[in-house]
């Protein structure tokens, strides 16, 4: 049986890179607090407002892009975090624990808000797109210059990998220890804890072999073990960030569809109605006849969801505390719901496969951004494999000098293809698309 991981080294806030200068003195504002602000003040947290949740960025009515996602995830995670830490209060009654217990609800909303910042333009597509370019497009005829562990990395790219990169990859020009975050945090992101030798079927790891090295660091600090060969358990938290979410991405996209007229009033009060014990219903009806507008009603409802799985999911967390700890919990927190809100969260989830996702709004993004992201990664990674060409060398300019376009190794160009093209919104994809194409051309 696996040794029990402890709360008293799972909970660090020592800085990566900046392990030296580390001082566990309390102080106002704590480092994990610190790497709230950070991230709210960093330049990738910001292009997530340009860059597509589920539907194309919004018109006249406003829908979830990334950044507004992103925001709710963390404020969901910081009270289902929250939850939590009480419950663990009343267990453990050690003093210098609740002291670290307090620290779960900063840490909780410093990881969701940075859990999406390594995905590409285009919603959720765009991963995908990526990873066939190698296994299906034009890159499949570079597999003879990676190892079986590189060919990996790319075939089954992974937007959760590519953030603990942009978190702690040392850049030109930058620092050592990328953006400088504790240790927790970045372990809090990490939700498939393993190499992409491990990806399986659904294609999902959490770091490149660029960044094993440090995640192996991380991971021996907070004593996270390794249950096999580049497989560790998940940091406790890695539950509380994925529950918050499943419940964000389901719920609100539900929600979205509405403002769409992609489902009716009726059909969602329906979906979100079956959240609440019966007894419930006639209040819940009492309260909406009070709201004459649709979308309020819709909204009055979802408040009340999220609060029904945020307290269900700390209680699933403590009820499975013990074989979270030894890395032996399989699922989710949603999955480990009482059957009437398991039911309904599927429900919605069903509703969401069979009429969100298929909708034609959707479907035209995600038909757009593959044509654009294949096109990019096709014209770029060209360039870098082939700098001593006229027009490479007049594409390299496009790639920001951070990225190591001109590295000696294959594995590391292509990797500074992948940051720049991942690292781009919506928008300035589909403009430098253009403008590679012809398109458009700069005032003259």
């Amino acid at each position: 049986m696996t040794q029990p991981m402890s709360w008293h080294r799972l909970i660090c806030d020592k800085r990566l890179g900046l392990e030296e200068f580390h001082d566990p003195r309390r102080q106002t504002r704590s480092d994990f607090q610190r790497d709230y602000d950070r991230l709210i003040f960093s330049s990738p947290f910001r292009r997530l407002q340009n860059k597509t949740q589920v539907f194309p960025l919004p018109g006249s009515i406003f829908v979830h892009n990334r950044l507004t996602h992103s925001l709710e995830v963390s404020s969901v995670g910081r009270s289902l975090a929250h939850e939590v830490a009480l419950r663990l209060k009343e267990k453990w009654p050690e003093e210098d624990l609740h002291r670290k217990f307090d620290d779960l609800r900063d840490i909780v909303a410093a990881a969701c808000l940075c859990h999406d910042l390594g995905n590409p333009p285009f919603g959720h597509s765009g991963e995908k797109t990526i990873a066939t370019y190698f296994s299906e497009g034009e890159g499949e005829k570079l597999r003879h210059l990676f190892t079986d562990r590189q060919w990996a990395d790319l075939v089954n790219f992974e937007g959760n990998a590519n953030s603990f990169r942009l978190l702690t990859h040392q850049f030109k020009g930058r620092r050592d220890g990328g953006m400088a975050m504790t240790y927790s945090t970045l372990a809090a992101i990490v939700k498939y804890p393993y190499t992409s030798l491990h990806a399986g079927a659904k294609g999902k790891f959490g770091f490149f072999e660029s960044e094993e090295e440090i995640y192996r660091r991380v991971a021996a600090q907070l004593g996270i073990p390794e249950l096999s060969p580049g497989r560790f358990a998940r940091h406790p938290l890695v539950y509380i960030l994925e529950a918050a979410d499943d419940i964000c991405y389901q719920i609100m996209d539900i929600e979205d569809a509405h403002k769409l007229g992609i489902l009716s009033t009726s059909e969602v009060k329906e979906r979100f109605i079956g959240f609440f014990d019966p007894s419930e219903h006639p209040r819940l009806e009492s309260t909406m006849q009070r709201l004459s507008d649709p979308n309020e009603q819709i909204a009055y409802l979802r408040s009340g969801v999220v609060g029904q799985l945020v307290e269900n999911c700390a209680e699933a967390f403590i009820a499975n505390e013990d074989a979270i700890l030894r890395g032996e919990f399989e699922g989710s927190l949603v999955r480990a719901l009482p059957e009437r809100l398991r039911k309904a969260y599927d429900a919605c989830s069903a509703t969401a496969w069979d009429r969100i996702y298929c909708s034609p709004k959707v479907v035209d993004i995600e038909l757009a951004g593959n044509r654009i992201i294949s096109f990019l990664m096709q014209t770029l990674v060209e360039a870098v494999m082939h700098p001593e060409r006229n027009y490479s060398s007049l594409l390299l300019n496009v790639i920001p000098q951070q990225y190591d376009a001109r590295s000696e190794s294959p594995y590391g160009r292509i990797q500074s293809v992948l940051d720049h093209v991942s690292g781009m919104t919506d928008v300035y994809a589909l403009d430098l698309y253009r403008k590679l194409n012809g398109h458009s051309l700069p005032a003259v």
